[in-house]
């Protein structure tokens, strides 16, 4: 018999997507080990391009199902635009993004917004603050 040299699927991601009614399969994988493994926060077809190196049958009507999918799980985030563009981020820890308006990368900005400021976001009359998501636009350095 031939040891399996495919690479551990982390445990985490099984418990989220069985604790949501998913079950866990090759593709989940490979998107999640995809997005788990960049610093970048591709778009549906960069990450279809990604995993097609792994997976050459895999279909972008089947990458952005199981994006949406990771989404629901909880083990990724969806950053989306006024412009209908979406990125993906498999980051779920709160942290915040950079977005250059002329190329349309996101980068991760370090940092919290101070309590302070959260206390008086949250004091809000008629509103529960839940969450929030901080983007600074402005121009990259490639594209100054």
């Amino acid at each position: 018999m031939v040891p399996d040299t495919r690479p551990a699927v982390p445990e985490r991601l099984r418990r989220a997507l069985e604790g949501r009614g998913h079950r866990f399969t090759e593709q989940r994988g490979a998107v999640h080990r995809f997005l788990s493994g960049t610093g970048t926060h591709p778009t549906a077809e960069e990450v279809f391009r990604g995993v097609r190196g792994e997976l050459p049958a895999i279909s972008l009507a089947t990458v952005y199902k199981n994006l949406e999918t990771l989404v629901a799980c909880g083990m990724a985030t969806k950053l989306t635009y006024s412009d209908g563009s979406s990125r993906y981020d498999g980051r779920t820890d709160p942290h915040h993004h950079a977005r250059c308006e002329r190329c349309g990368t996101v980068r991760d900005v370090p940092g919290n917004l101070p309590a302070e400021v959260m206390a008086e976001l949250e004091s809000c009359r008629g509103f529960r603050v839940t969450g929030y998501r901080l983007e600074l636009t402005g121009v990259c350095s490639a594209c100054a």
